[in-house]
C-alpha cells in the first residue's frame, strides 16, 4: 500500500511537471509568433497557456493583450473586404473577430451592420416590381428625398450682349439664348436697363444682370427660373432651403462643435444649426449656396490637431568627496584612587580634560577608611589614557540617476509626468484641548519628479514648449499643533522655449554644492603647519548634486494646410450669401469667334408694343 502511494505521488509530480512544460512551451511559441507578426498563431498559443493555468499573471497578460490585437486585425480586414463589395467574406471576418474577443463592441457593431447590408441586398433582389411600386413608407420616402434643384445651362462659348430695354425683356432674351424658361414675379415692376456685356458665359450674364437690376433668380426646375426683386422678404419667400448633416472627423468635445457652429453663424449667416455631440455632427438648414460654402469652410477648419512626442532625459548626478587625514589624539584621561587590597577595574564614571583627575571608587571592592591614608603609596593611584588613531583616508563617490520618460501631447493641451510619491499635508484648523484630528483635513501633494508641458505647434516644424520642471523631496518633519508635518524641499524651473523638430534643449543650472571643513585636536598645536597632522585630524567633505533635463520634441502630426485652404472664396455680398462656381477661363482664340448679341432695336413710340427680338445665328 505504501509503495502504491509513492508510485502515485511520483506519477502525479511527473504529470504536473509535464503540464508546466507544455504551458511554458506554448507561451514561448506565442512569443515567437508575435515577433514574426503572426497575431492569430500567437493568440492560439497564448490561449493554450492561459487555459492550462489561468492564475498565471504572465499568461493572462499576454492572452488579453494579443486577444485585443487579433480581434482588431480581423475587424480591419473585414472593413477592407466590405469596402471592396465582398460582404460575405467581410461577415466571416467580423464574426471571427467577435469570437476571439466577445467584448470588442466594434466587431459586434460591424457584424450587425454587415448582416443588415446583406439582408437589404437580398431583399432588393427578391423584391418584385409591384412590391417596389406599392412601397411608400416614410423610410423609403426619406431615402428618395431630392436635393436642391440645379439649373442646367449649356456649356456654350462666351457671348456678348448689348441691350437697352426693360428687365423682363432682358431676362427673356437670355432665356431664349440659354434654352430655359423665365418666370417673372408678379410683384416685380420691370425697369428700363442698359446691358453691355462682352465675352461672358450664360451663368455670368444672369449674375451680372441680377446685380445691375437688383434682382435675384431661383431655379424651380432644371430648365426654369423665377426672377424677383432682391429684398430680404422676397428671398425668404422664394429662396429654397435645404438640410444637410455634416459629420466632423476631428472634433472631440462639445466645445469644439460649438466653436465650429459659431464660425458658420458668423461667416455664412447660418442661424439654424443643431449640434449632436454624441455623433460629432452639425445639422444645418439654409440655402444651397450656404450649404456648399459650409462644406468648404468645414473642410478648412475640421483638421486633426497637431501632436507632439516629447522625449525627456532626467539626469541627476551626485558627487561626494571625503578627505580625512591626521592623528586623532586622546582628549580625555580617567584617574582614580583605590585602597590597598582592592581591584582596579577600569569602570570610570566621569572624566576630565587634560591631566585633571576624577576620583572614583566604583572599581573598588572595599570601602575607604581613614587609616588607609597612612599607608597610601603609588600602587593606590590608577590612570587610564585612551589610545590615539591615525587616519589617512579619501573617499570619492559618484551617483547617476537616469530617467527617460516620453510624453505625447496634443497641440495646446497639457501633458504631465509625475514620478514619486504622494505626501499627505494637514490643512484646516484645530482648537486647544480638542484632538487636532477633529477639524483637520488632509490633502496630498506630489513629491518627486513633476513635469508639466504644454506644446504649441507652429509652421515650419517648430514647437513652443511651455514647461514647468520640479524636483522635490521630503527633507524633514515638523510638529505643528500636535501633527507631524513634512518639510518638502524643491527645485523648480518654469520657462518657455521655441525649438525645431528634433532639437535638444538642455536645462541645467539646478546645482547644489556643499563644502564642509572641520579640524579637531589639541589647541595651538593643531595650528602648526605640517606638524598639526600629528596632534589633530582634518576632515574635508564636498557634496555636489546637479540635475539636468534634456527635452527633445518630435512632431508626430502637424496641421496640413494646402493651397486650396488658403485660397480666397467668393461668398456673395454683405446682405446675401451666394456661391459662385470657379469656371475655366475661355480660350482667347475661341473667344474671338464667340457669338455676339446685337444691340436691341430702338424703343418704339409710346403706345406701340416693342417687337420681339430676332433670333439668328449668334444674334438676338
Amino acid at each position: 500500500m505504501f509503495r502504491c502511494r509513492i508510485l502515485f505521488g511520483v506519477l502525479l509530480l511527473s504529470a504536473l511537471s509535464l503540464n508546466a512544460e507544455r504551458q511554458e512551451s506554448a507561451y514561448k511559441a506565442g512569443v515567437q509568433a508575435e515577433k514574426q507578426n503572426n497575431i492569430d498563431l500567437a493568440f492560439e498559443e497564448y490561449k493554450k497557456a492561459y487555459n492550462a493555468k489561468p492564475t498565471n499573471a504572465k499568461y493572462a497578460a499576454a492572452y488579453v493583450r494579443v486577444r485585443f490585437s487579433a480581434s482588431a486585425e480581423h475587424v480591419h480586414n473585414g472593413q477592407l473586404l466590405r469596402d471592396a463589395g465582398k460582404l460575405q467574406d467581410a461577415l466571416l471576418e467580423f464574426r471571427h473577430a467577435a469570437q476571439i474577443d466577445p467584448t470588442n463592441f466594434s466587431a459586434l457593431q460591424e457584424l450587425a451592420r454587415t448582416a443588415d447590408m446583406i439582408r437589404q441586398q437580398d431583399n432588393e433582389k427578391n423584391a418584385s416590381a409591384s412590391t417596389k411600386a406599392r412601397a411608400s413608407t416614410i423610410e423609403q420616402l426619406a431615402k428618395t428625398a431630392a436635393g436642391p434643384v440645379q439649373l442646367d445651362l449649356p456649356a456654350a462659348s462666351p457671348i456678348s450682349l448689348h441691350l437697352t430695354t426693360t428687365t423682363d425683356v432682358i431676362y427673356k432674351t437670355i432665356g431664349r439664348l440659354a434654352g430655359i424658361n423665365i418666370l417673372m414675379d408678379p410683384d416685380y415692376k420691370p425697369q428700363k436697363l442698359s446691358v453691355d456685356l462682352t465675352d461672358v458665359s450664360l451663368r455670368e450674364v444672369l449674375t451680372m444682370v441680377g446685380m445691375q437690376s437688383k434682382t435675384f433668380w431661383r431655379a424651380v426646375s432644371p430648365n426654369t427660373i423665377v426672377v424677383s426683386a432682391d429684398t430680404a422678404g422676397k428671398r425668404k419667400e422664394l429662396e429654397g432651403n435645404v438640410m444637410e448633416t455634416f459629420y466632423l472627423r476631428n472634433a472631440a468635445t462639445p466645445g469644439e462643435l460649438q466653436e465650429a457652429a459659431g464660425t458658420l453663424k458668423g461667416i455664412l449667416d447660418i442661424n439654424r444649426i443643431q449640434i449632436s455631440p454624441e455623433q460629432k455632427a452639425l445639422t444645418l438648414r439654409g440655402t444651397p449656396d450656404q450649404m456648399v460654402l459650409a462644406r468648404r469652410l468645414l473642410d478648412d477648419i475640421d483638421k486633426p490637431r497637431a501632436e507632439v512626442l516629447i522625449e525627456m532625459v532626467v539626469m541627476q548626478v551626485s558627487r561626494d568627496k571625503l578627505h580625512t587625514i591626521g592623528v586623532n589624539p586622546p582628549t580625555t584621561v580617567n584617574f582614580w584612587i583605590a585602597p590597598n587590597g582592592s581591584t582596579a577595574t577600569t569602570a570610570s564614571s566621569s572624566s576630565s580634560s587634560s591631566s585633571s583627575s576624577s576620583s572614583s571608587n566604583s572599581g573598588s571592592t572595599s570601602p575607604w577608611v581613614l587609616n588607609s591614608l597612612a599607608s597610601l603609596n603609588a600602587t593606590n593611584f590608577f590612570l587610564t589614557i585612551p589610545g590615539a588613531s591615525l587616519s589617512f583616508l579619501m573617499t570619492d563617490s559618484n551617483t547617476k540617476v537616469l530617467q527617460r520618460p516620453e510624453i505625447r501631447a496634443i497641440d495646446s493641451e497639457k501633458g504631465s509626468l509625475k514620478i514619486g510619491d504622494r505626501i499627505p499635508i494637514a490643512t484646516g484648523s484645530f482648537q486647544t484641548g480638542i484632538s487636532p484630528l477633529v477639524n483637520t483635513q488632509f490633502q496630498y501633494i506630489d513629491v518627486g519628479v513633476n513635469v508639466d508641458i504644454v506644446p504649441y505647434v507652429h509652421s515650419d516644424k517648430e514647437v513652443t514648449l511651455k514647461m514647468s520642471l520640479e524636483i522635490s523631496s521630503v527633507t524633514g518633519v515638523q510638529n505643528i499643533g500636535g501633527i507631524n508635518q513634512p518639510t518638502i524641499g524643491q527645485r523648480r524651473i518654469e520657462h518657455e522655449a521655441r525649438l525645431e523638430d528634433g532639437e535638444v534643449n538642455l536645462i541645467g543650472g539646478i546645482l547644489q554644492d556643499t563644502e564642509t571643513a572641520s579640524l579637531s585636536g589639541y589647541p595651538f598645536l593643531s595650528r602648526i603647519p605640517i606638524l598639526k597632522y600629528l596632534f589633530a585630524q582634518e576632515n574635508k567633505e564636498r557634496q555636489q548634486s546637479e540635475i539636468v533635463f534634456a527635452i527633445t520634441p518630435h512632431i508626430v502630426r502637424s496641421t496640413q494646410v494646402d493651397e486650396d485652404n488658403i485660397r480666397m472664396v467668393d461668398v456673395g455680398t454683405g446682405n446675401s450669401t451666394s456661391y459662385r462656381r470657379k469656371d475655366a477661363q475661355a480660350d482667347p482664340a475661341k473667344a474671338s469667334t464667340a457669338p455676339a448679341l446685337s444691340p436691341a432695336p430702338q424703343a418704339p413710340a409710346a403706345g406701340t408694343p416693342p417687337p420681339p427680338p430676332t433670333v439668328g445665328p449668334g444674334k438676338f
